[in-house]
């Protein structure tokens, strides 16, 4: 889709504030409620529904023993706000239903509460969180910090959480949100006192999503009684809750329906709006992102909403406090939803003043305007830009561990301040920073292996953070142009790809020619990639599983199930995401489903072990 100014500009500044939130939503200090995030989640995607940052699980801080890849993608889940959205949902069941033969009056549909903790599952042993859905951090040791199995181990998937009538009369004092509190006893190396109380009190729990309570009726019953059915399961359970949700559960109908590659088709939840109170603002602070963009966030007079003691609110961007004079003194009302920290509802009371920076509260640069955002022309010095750009490059790339804020900010101050620097860093440049014996080798070792893992080149391009280059069109960009000939690409030829505007063409070209040097340097430096095959120069290719749609499921013996992907890709395999009557064969390692394996059988799916399968393919 050919962009426009706005919705070019928009896009970018709507994946930066979408970042941003997830990052402080997933490391225990959210910023927005869950309706302000799904709202801007909602309107990037109309703005550009095929945006990488759409079709992927938001990922969580690194922290844990190590990685756990899941043997089944922990997705998210569809969100219903209202009665109309939750009808079109049971609609879309109901017709997948019609397709199968299944008639929709003998459809069960299951409501469960929705804990507002930190996911994980328990299985085999293993107790993993969600990470980014499909590799997570193994935190097998928080059982023996204290957090207790509802009903015991291996239970499955599940939440983290902490009992909220015990929350509110000891900590809520201290923390804004249960969640918060959670978080911190996982990640933390040493566990602070204030959760040591909750872990001696044996109140966080681990609750499977399986030992909550339920209702279970029909798809008329759930939309004639939703609110009565909410209300009632809210009275039994005492955790935070982030609404509830339904799925059918007719097992051929969610294989019919599937999941994208961000939640189940066959699963929904149902959203309330939340609660409204009113307060005061006490203060404005700014910060700058790594586009340059410096953004509000309120700092109010401390209110309780549904529970929770509410300290800081969005302000989104500079033109909302420019239009709604908003400053010291603005008397506003406020909004939670999902138990997180609200967003603006409305200004009740203007302030006398409002007060805008005029300069990057970072680097002191002039501030000028960028649509509604003030920026930081700064973006080669300024210390915020630098440190968000590089935990950019490692949150995008995702195969370099142990770079978290922190750390970052103590090397940029150390004068590693580009990624030039940081892949050139040795053993005296950590030490010199008085980074530990144990530290200094982690880093290190993180760097070559980023080097050394394979990487798709789209993701390594979308990594250096060019406006309008995200995964999804690094990859359209990379199927039209070979990675090491980017620099001399116009605005012309790239207009003459399809999805590129003259918007869209003239800020990707300005954009690599202003990180190219970078990036050559980064090529220099020696990275393993998986090459996007080049638009009509796709090669013929002459294996047993070419044109075949493959699935990989278990625990793989001769190398990841990442590596198979790819190998099977290189010989012209489609990959699949589930089982379905498309798929042509099941590859299975050790302790593979043998639900998935049933049910490949039925659909008369070729199944074949790991051995097997590599014998094919020679």
């Amino acid at each position: 889709m050919a962009g426009t100014p706005h919705s070019d500009e928009r896009t970018a500044q709507l994946v930066e504030l979408l970042t941003s939130y997830n990052e402080a939503y997933r490391a225990g200090e959210p910023l927005v409620t869950d309706l302000v995030y799904d709202e801007l989640t909602e309107e990037l995607r109309a703005l550009d529904p095929e945006n990488g940052f759409l079709h992927a699980v938001e990922p969580e801080s690194t922290f844990g023993l190590g990685k756990v890849r899941h043997a089944e993608p922990m997705l998210s889940t569809e969100k219903a706000y209202t009665e109309d959205a939750l009808r079109t949902w049971v609609g879309r069941v109901e017709k997948a239903a019609i397709e199968l033969g299944i008639p929709t009056a003998e459809l069960r549909y299951r409501v469960t509460p929705k804990l507002d903790g930190l996911a994980g599952k328990d299985q085999g042993g293993v107790f993993a969180t969600r990470g980014n859905g499909r590799v997570g951090n193994d935190i097998t040791y928080a059982f023996q910090r204290g957090i207790v199995p509802i009903g015991g181990r291996d239970q499955g998937v599940g939440e983290i959480v902490m009992v909220k009538s015990w929350f509110e009369a000891n900590l809520a004092d201290v923390f804004d949100h249960p969640r918060n509190t959670c978080v911190g006893i996982v990640s933390a190396d040493v566990v602070g006192e204030v959760a040591k109380r909750a872990l001696d009190a044996g109140v966080v729990h681990f609750v499977p999503y399986g030992q909550l309570q339920k209702w279970v009726g029909s798809g008329a019953e759930l939309l004639e009684g939703h609110r009565d059915i909410t209300s009632d399961l809210k009275g039994q359970v005492d955790y935070a809750l982030d609404g509830m949700v339904a799925e059918v559960l007719e097992p051929r109908l969610q294989t019919y329906m599937g999941a994208t590659s961000h939640h189940h088709r066959w699963m929904i939840a149902i959203k309330e709006r939340g609660e409204t109170a009113e307060t005061t603002v006490n203060e404005l602070v700014w910060q700058t992102g790594r586009t340059g963009n410096v953004t509000p966030v309120m700092l109010v007079e401390p209110v309780k909403v549904s529970g929770a003691t509410i300290r800081r609110v969005t302000a989104h961007h500079a033109g909302m406090i420019r239009d709604k004079q908003i400053g010291v003194g603005a008397r506003i009302q406020i909004i939670r939803s999902g138990e997180v920290i609200p967003k603006l509802e409305e200004v009740l009371k203007v302030a006398d003043e409002v007060v805008l920076p005029s300069h990057c509260p970072r680097c002191e640069a002039e501030l000028g305007w960028r649509n509604d955002f003030l920026a930081c022309p700064n973006t080669a010095a300024c210390p915020a830009q630098v440190e968000t750009g590089l935990r950019h490059w490692f949150r995008t790339l995702k195969t370099a561990e142990h770079f978290g804020p922190k750390t970052i900010e103590r090397l940029v101050a150390g004068g590693f301040d580009s990624l030039e620097k940081l892949y050139a860093l040795t053993e005296a440049d950590l030490k010199g920073l008085e980074f530990g014996d144990g530290q200094t080798a982690n880093l290190l070792a993180a760097l070559v292996i980023s080097r050394n893992l394979t990487v798709e080149d789209a993701r390594w391009l979308a990594a250096f953070g060019i406006v309008d280059l995200g995964v999804g069109d690094s990859r359209k960009l990379l199927a039209a142009f070979p990675l090491e000939t980017l620099d001399s690409v116009t605005v012309e030829q790239l207009k003459e790809v399809k999805g590129f505007g003259d918007i869209t063409s003239a800020s990707i070209v300005s954009g690599l020619a202003a990180k190219w040097s970078t990036i050559r340097h980064m090529l220099e430096v020696g990275f393993v990639f998986e090459r996007t095959p080049l638009t009509g120069e796709e090669p013929e290719i002459d294996s047993p599983i070419a044109g075949k749609r493959v699935l990989f499921t278990g625990k793989m013996v001769e190398g990841t199930r990442d590596d198979m992907k790819i190998r099977a890709k290189a010989l012209g395999a489609a990959l699949a995401s589930g089982i379905s009557k498309s798929l042509d064969l099941l590859v299975i390692g050790e302790k593979a489903s043998q639900s998935k394996i049933d049910k490949a059988t039925k659909y008369e799916v070729e199944v074949l072990t790991e051995a097997e399968y590599l014998a094919r393919i020679g």
